[in-house]
Order: structure tokens, then C-alpha cells, then sequence
């Protein structure tokens, strides 16, 4: 797969420093490209589990028109949802704190989607891993708010930080889904 890409300049069209760690973990030559304003709203009559790959399409979209013939194309986008809610990127530290509160003691999805556009196709999939949290109390879920400031985070953590640590009792699929990019899933769809 790798020779494979040898003919493209990959594009990451992306500002989460967790995404451009885990490409650079495939072992690929990539650039970030980033400036774009999107719009992330979406129709409120959507299914959550189709919200992520949705925005990550209207990502690429937006960024379609600076894209060269010999340039692959990588958008994602990650959200968090229980009980049919969607917990976006916290607004404050009340936010979070809510957001984990409910969160604990309770199993939730993470869902990520990804757009791929080279050669003029654009191909979206969706990953969905199950995370079960543990109880949390609210001494621990202030001590991750205030030492972390998962403010950039949907849901409001992120699992390779002292909350997943103490907090995540069980996953049930992709660890690096949550982390916001299902890198297996993506170099097979490479």
C-alpha cells in the first residue's frame, strides 16, 4: 500500500494534532493543509450515526477546490453520542464536567467519519467503537477538567489521557477510532 501512494501527495485537511500522530504512524509522507472555515451543522433530522461521516464529507467538499490531480484528500470528523444525544466539543468547564458526569458508569458510542477523494472519487465510511466508562467521581472528573482542559474534545475526553486510564473499563472496537481516526480501517480503504 504504501508504493501504492507513491504517485500521490497526501493531504490531511485537518487541525487535531491526535490525527496527524496517528497518519504519521502509517509511515506516509503527508502534508496538513488547513484554513478552510466549514460549517459543521448538519440536518437535525440526521441519525446520529450518520452525523461524523456527513461533516467529514462536507469537509472534503470544502477543501475539493484547492486540491492538484496528483493529491489524495484525508477529512474526518469525530463525535460522541449516548441516548441518542451528540456530545459535541465542550463550551466551558461546566460543559465538560456535565458531559462526563454523564458519561460515567455508562456505555457510550464514538463514531468517526472519513472521507478519501483521489482521483476525483470521494469514498466516506463511518467507524463505530463502544466505550464503557466507569464510575467517575466528581472529584476525578474535576481533577481531568482542570488538569487537561479537554475543550477540543468531543465528549469531552480523550482516551490516551489520564481519563482513559482510570476511566475506560472496556472498548469494543477501534482504540484509535476514539482517539479521532480509525487508522486501520483507513489504509484499507487506501
Amino acid at each position: 500500500m504504501i508504493q501504492s501512494l507513491d504517485k500521490y501527495r497526501v493531504v490531511l485537511a485537518s487541525n487535531s494534532p491526535r490525527r496527524k500522530e496517528l497518519l504519521a504512524g502509517l509511515g506516509i509522507q503527508f502534508e496538513v493543509r488547513t484554513g478552510i472555515e466549514v460549517d459543521e451543522s448538519f440536518p437535525v433530522t440526521l441519525p446520529a450515526e450518520e452525523v461524523a461521516e456527513y461533516i467529514s464529507h462536507k469537509k472534503a467538499h470544502a477543501y475539493l477546490p484547492t486540491l492538484a490531480s496528483d493529491e489524495l484528500l484525508i477529512t474526518a470528523d469525530t463525535i460522541v453520542t449516548i441516548d441518542g444525544e451528540i456530545l459535541g466539543k465542550p463550551k466551558d468547564r461546566e460543559d465538560a464536567f456535565r458531559m462526563l458526569r454523564q458519561l460515567a458508569g455508562r456505555v457510550h458510542k464514538v463514531i468517526t467519519g472519513v472521507t478519501i477523494v483521489k482521483d476525483g472519487n470521494v469514498k466516506s465510511f463511518s467507524s463505530v467503537t463502544n466505550v464503557t466508562f466507569a464510575n467517575l467521581t466528581d472529584e476525578e472528573i474535576a481533577y481531568y477538567v482542570d488538569n487537561y482542559k479537554p475543550f477540543d474534545k468531543a465528549g469531552a475526553y480523550g482516551i490516551q489521557e489520564w481519563i482513559g486510564f482510570v476511566g475506560v473499563k472496556h472498548i469494543e472496537g477501534s482504540y484509535f477510532n476514539v482517539m479521532g481516526l480509525p487508522i486501520q480501517r483507513l489504509y484499507e480503504e487506501i
